[in-house]
């Protein structure tokens, strides 16, 4: 998995600024950590699209019934 974050230049940065070293590694390891548990994967995204495009098909299938069903009741009204 790609880091979320660039660890390498974060703890530079925070080393830089006057933070230890090892304490620097070990923030920029967290907050990637952190990150990168939330962030969507392509393949996260592709698998909830499919799940959608199949919710909407159904949907789109009961709706055509459903119309059809209304149709056919309203001409056994009709004289």
């Amino acid at each position: 998995m790609a880091s979320a974050v660039n660890t390498l230049r974060l703890a530079r940065r925070m080393a830089e600024g006057g933070m230890p070293q090892k304490q620097a590694d070990a923030v920029a390891e967290a907050i990637n950590d952190e990150i990168g548990a939330d962030l969507a994967t392509k393949a996260d995204l592709k698998a909830g699209l499919s799940q959608l495009e199949t919710r909407l098909v159904k949907w789109m299938i009961g709706q055509g019934i459903a119309t059809v069903g209304l149709i056919v009741a309203l001409l056994k009204l009709l004289p």
